[in-house]
């Protein structure tokens, strides 16, 4: 399986456990999923924003930012080729400012 199919299933992985273990339904996260785009397009999407997504905003609230994609990039050697310095040091600064690091 290529990097990106992966990520894809890893993107599709946190959807369910979030739904699962927080009740959490991402419905507009799923529907990006679904979409013909590009899981690295979006991945950096959601990640590189200035804002903090919906998603990010209400897993930090249910204390499970380990659920955000932004700590999946961060914690996965493999997905972290497809960013820049600057974009891996953007997503490590958003989850220290959020209390995940």
């Amino acid at each position: 399986m290529k990097v990106k199919e992966e990520l894809r299933c890893d993107l599709l992985n946190i959807y369910k456990t979030a739904k699962l273990e927080c009740n959490y339904n991402a419905s507009r996260f799923l529907q990006m999923l679904s979409s013909n785009e590009d899981s690295i397009t979006i991945t950096k999407k959601l990640v590189l924003s200035n804002v903090p997504s919906d998603g990010f905003t209400k897993l930090w609230e249910l204390k499970r930012l380990d659920l955000t994609v932004e700590a999946l990039i961060y914690e996965n050697e493999r997905y972290q080729r497809f960013f820049t310095e600057s974009e891996l040091e953007f997503i490590k600064d958003k989850l220290v400012s959020y209390g995940y690091i």
